[in-house]
């Protein structure tokens, strides 16, 4: 990103980072330098900035401290000693001490801007990105981060994954900040909260969308899964709340936070209430009573989940002042968003649908939104991704095979055979299911096989645009795909 975010400001040195981890016990051994930035990959210094070595599952990042001092790092936090000669800062946990030292040199952006948090399982893209819409129809400049990338205004940045590693982060908000947004809508994710990544960001309004089974090879259990949700609905993470109280986990953070909370549902007594009034492929219409008056919202976007995402958007707007007007225009407005329930236009008489379920529930729900839409059967690509969270294979067939046809393929294998993650999501399957591991065969096959009314929904790989396949991605986008085959079978019956 072009630019240095901190030009402006007064220089920080190596003496303010170690008064910002006092709690860390810092011990500052040599000069205190003008530190311009921090950074948590040796491969990103530059002169005058601080690399900080954290210790990590596969390599040490004090390995390649003599590699960042050599790129022109003139300071560097640690755990213990490095033989590099430049000043060292101490301290009990490198890793705790990054958010707080990236907070610390980029002057604290988030309390310079108001930042939503989106946490859940599923529908934190979709909930920002229906932000985004409201704050533009309220003249206001929004900043997004998240699965699909990042927005500055109207410039979009990459970033390398959904919530970006804090020295990134507090980077990118203070670049936000100065660009002049007003809000930033933030997907949280579990990973970044248990990681800390998330940490010194001061959040307006933290807010939950629902919790299923993902991840479990990272949290290991559903419970320690929630209880990193749950982090983010802590006094010193956020301001006020807004909940899907219609999820248990939902309903479970409502009653416990200390946080002022906005309950959110369509079941009655939550302070935003929605009543679903109609809903087909073009999207959906629903009531929604709030103190701030009674509004009908029309969503460009089938599904009822995407619904309850515009539910929670809502409510996260108005907690921001936003005013109802502005809302129901931003959410009539809402352009496409990648990959999420998004309609492949051309071809035959029957609807192919590309989305990013990738999770057992995420899977359930699609099919059902699909059911609701198709007046003939249901047919479903799915397959799950390698070296992710083996548990939930069985359960993502048992969820494809809710469908009438499902087809089993490969999705992002990564460094495992695809063929054993086929089998294990067969082991579940429950009804009749076509296994093709080609996943352009699988999509061409199920484009195929659809008569007239049927809908076809190709799901687990949304925006996605590569296929992970032995350490090396390779061009693959499912809408491209998908069109390609509505294309050979234009005027089928």
């Amino acid at each position: 990103m072009p630019g240095d975010p901190r030009s402006d400001a007064a220089a920080v040195t190596l003496a303010d980072l170690a008064a910002a981890v006092a709690m860390l016990s810092p011990r500052l051994v040599g000069s205190p330098v003008a530190v311009g930035d921090v950074h948590h990959d040796s491969r990103d210094v530059g002169p005058g900035e601080c690399f900080v070595a954290i210790p990590g599952a596969r390599v040490d990042g004090h390995d390649f401290a003599g590699g960042a001092a050599a790129r022109g790092a003139t300071a560097l936090v640690v755990e213990s000693a490095v033989d590099v000669d430049v000043p060292q800062l101490f301290v009990e946990d490198t890793r705790r001490a990054l958010p707080l030292l990236a907070a610390a040199v980029h002057r604290h952006p988030s309390s310079e801007v108001a930042v939503v948090g989106v946490t859940g399982t599923n529908g934190k893209t979709t909930v920002t990105r229906m932000l985004e819409s409201i704050v533009r129809s309220a003249e206001l400049t929004p900043g997004v981060v998240g699965t699909v990338g990042a927005l500055i205004g109207d410039r979009t940045v990459s970033v390398a994954r959904t919530t970006p590693e804090a020295s990134d982060l507090q980077r990118l908000l203070r670049h936000m900040v100065d660009a002049g947004v007003d809000i930033v809508a933030l997907e949280v994710s579990s990973h970044a909260l248990v990681m800390g990544r998330a940490d010194a960001i001061r959040f307006e309004v933290a807010a939950f969308t629902n919790l299923s089974q993902d991840h479990l090879d990272f949290h290991g259990d559903m419970a320690s899964y929630a209880a990193a949700k749950e982090r983010l609905f802590e006094p010193a993470m956020a301001r006020r709340a807004v909940v899907w109280r219609d999820d248990p986990e939902g309903a479970r953070i409502a009653a416990q936070t200390v946080l002022p909370t906005t309950t959110v549902g369509l079941e009655p007594g939550a302070d935003v209430e929605g009543t679903l009034l109609s809903s087909d492929s073009q999207g959906s219409s629903v009531l929604a009573a709030t103190r701030h008056g009674t509004v009908t919202l029309r969503v460009p976007m089938a599904g009822e989940f995407n619904v309850a995402n515009a539910l929670v958007a809502t409510a996260c707007a108005l907690e921001l002042g936003i005013d109802l007007h502005a809302v129901s225009a931003g959410l009539e407005g809402l352009p496409p968003i990648p990959g999420r329930f998004e309609v492949v236009a051309t071809g035959p008489p029957f609807l192919v649908v590309v989305d990013y379920a990738h999770t057992p529930a995420a899977i359930r729900s699609a099919i059902g939104a699909g059911r609701r839409l198709a007046r003939g059967r249901v047919i479903t690509v799915v397959g799950a991704g390698g070296d992710r969270d083996p548990e939930k294979r069985p359960a993502m067939g048992a969820a494809a095979t809710t469908a009438d046809l499902a087809v089993i393929t490969s999705d992002n294998p990564r460094s495992e055979d695809p063929v054993g993650i086929i089998a294990a999501v067969v082991s579940g399957a429950r009804g009749p299911t076509h296994v093709e591991p080609d996943r352009a065969r699988a999509i061409e096959w199920a484009v195929a096989a659809a008569r007239h009314g049927d809908a076809v929904l190709i799901l687990g790989k949304g925006h996605e645009q590569g296929q992970e396949v032995g350490g090396e991605v390779l061009p693959f986008d499912d809408r491209v795909v998908a069109a390609a085959a509505l294309r050979s079978v234009k005027g089928a019956p």
